[in-house]
């Protein structure tokens, strides 16, 4: 399990750091994680409620955080987003494309709705930020991407999964191409693949498809958010200025 006493310590003081999906989960994690390394930390979701939550926690830790509720889906809304964290920062230096949802179900029972509303959060929400948080990062010649990605279309098909599998496939793609027209402007774009992580989504699958899960993982054990989140802070950091359009997994071996 990962120990939070054993964190790596990186310093990003100075640095503006804007996590989509905070609200929870791994979003959440990574928005501590990131204010705990010295970032100040905006934090998006469509849940204001439990956005508050999560700058609480950060403020009360000694961190700074604000809350940016957002539909990430409408472009009027991200660019307006971005504006005014840039204007309360006065710079953007670390975006992380990680809200997502899922709706699976069998590809023969998936409905236009259905897809339509997996990949406009997952990959269309991830190209609104990237687009409007280029701007600033290319006029500080500096900035770092991190986009949230799967095991799942990434990697691996999962049945029942054809749109969420497609959508993080596709910001995988988006990576690498985006990598590719940023890196003169000393700005990077990566992406994390992570395996099966300890969620409440995964605890209500029930504890024999977890028994399940382990098996097919060489760890034999699910990740932590924690973990998924060091590694933001890291690709985040002057010690990561060199790796660039790659994938990185996060699954206890899951895919070697």
């Amino acid at each position: 399990m990962a120990d939070a006493n054993q964190a790596m310590v990186v310093d990003l003081s100075g640095k503006v750091a804007l996590v989509t999906g905070a609200s929870q989960g791994l979003g959440e994690a990574m928005a501590v994680r990131l204010a705990k390394a010295g970032a100040k930390v905006a934090c998006v979701a469509r849940s204001a409620d439990k956005l508050a939550a999560v700058v609480e926690q950060i403020t009360a830790s000694g961190g700074e955080a604000a809350a940016f509720p957002c539909d990430v889906t409408d472009s009027e809304s991200v660019t307006k987003v971005v504006d005014e964290v840039t204007e309360r920062w006065e710079r953007l230096d670390i975006l992380v494309n990680n809200a997502g949802i899922t709706r699976d179900t069998l590809i023969p029972r998936m409905g236009d709705d259905e897809w339509d509303m997996v990949l406009n959060t997952n990959l269309r929400g991830a190209f609104l930020f990237t687009r409007a948080a280029t701007m600033p990062m290319m006029q500080q010649r500096f900035g770092r991407i991190i986009n949230i990605s799967s095991v799942s279309g990434a990697v691996i098909g999962n049945p029942g999964q054809a749109n969420y599998s497609a959508s993080k496939a596709g910001l995988v793609g988006l990576t690498k191409t985006v990598a590719r027209e940023l890196g003169k402007r000393k700005i990077t774009v990566n992406a994390i693949t992570p395996g099966i992580i300890e969620s409440e989504m995964t605890q209500a699958v029930g504890d024999d498809y977890i028994k399940e899960f382990k098996k097919r993982i060489p760890a034999n054990r699910l990740g932590q958010a924690e973990e998924v989140a060091d590694l933001v802070v890291f690709l985040a950091s002057d010690a990561a200025a060199y790796i660039n359009g790659t994938a990185i997994a996060v699954d206890g071996g899951m895919t070697c």
